[in-house]
């Protein structure tokens, strides 16, 4: 099990997850895309480590792991939270992972509150199963916009799925209560697109956003700032619990 953290970097909840896997038997490999970099956090920018960067990594340490002989390469998979998420959906995205990996996949992908506001021109995905857990009041990466881009995918052939919990926030997994992240970017209110160079696209010139400076311009068009995060008890056991089943069923033979 390749783990991928938020933008916060690796949290309580993340490595719970990755316990909990390794109780199943499943090895578990945690990508440092931030400690490789020196960077703690990219809450309020994308850019010093963005999603592709972590999509390449994560597709090394694949590398590495199927050269592993106790591992069997082609039963790993891949979860991340939030930005994470985003790298566990978009790790799937055609374009990217041919441009990276042509012989190498993840067996399935869990993607949890991933940026899916992010949606790419030509939404080509692998076969292999992909599931969302968001949250119905995600105000940082929101859940209306996996809604919207669910569909596209699976008109395109897409094992993909879908579970929004109602009532709960970014970060629903979390043991610490909801609070406000004031640097945080919301963005229920945007959408780009993204070409099939793995560029983000900015809505209203069409150029990539690989500045600061335009990701700053491009998001003060449609992005608040204050997002809400954290868990909620009932939920948090309803995510572990999937987490465990999904899994389960993907990577171990008898599917417990």
């Amino acid at each position: 099990m390749l783990g991928v953290a938020g933008s916060l970097g690796w949290g309580n909840h993340h490595l719970e997850y990755m316990e909990m896997y390794r109780s199943m038997g499943i090895a578990t490999f945690a990508l440092q895309s931030f400690k490789s970099r020196n960077v703690t956090s990219t809450v309020g920018e994308q850019i010093s480590v963005t999603t592709a960067m972590m999509v390449l990594d994560a597709y090394r340490a694949l590398d590495t792991l199927r050269s592993d002989p106790r591992i069997d390469g082609k039963r790993v998979a891949i979860t991340g939270w939030s930005l994470g998420g985003g790298v566990t959906l978009f790790s799937a995205w055609n374009p990217l992972k041919n441009a990276i990996s042509k012989n190498a996949s993840f067996a399935a992908h869990l993607a949890f509150y991933p940026p899916c506001f992010v949606q790419p021109q030509e939404p080509l995905f692998t076969d292999a199963p992909i599931h969302i857990l968001i949250g119905e009041l995600d105000n940082w990466t929101p859940a209306e916009a996996c809604e919207e881009m669910v569909p596209m995918m699976k008109a395109t052939g897409s094992q993909i799925d879908i579970t929004v919990y109602p009532g709960v926030h970014h970060s629903f997994d979390r043991s610490a209560p909801p609070e406000i992240d004031e640097s945080g970017y919301s963005f229920t209110d945007c959408r780009f697109e993204m070409n099939s160079q793995g560029e983000v696209l900015m809505n209203f010139l069409n150029i990539p956003m690989t500045t600061p400076f335009r990701q700053k311009l491009a998001l003060s068009f449609c992005a608040g700032k204050g997002p809400t995060y954290g868990g909620n008890p009932v939920t948090r056991t309803a995510a572990f619990e999937f987490a465990r089943r999904f899994m389960g069923d993907q990577l171990l033979p008898s599917g417990e």
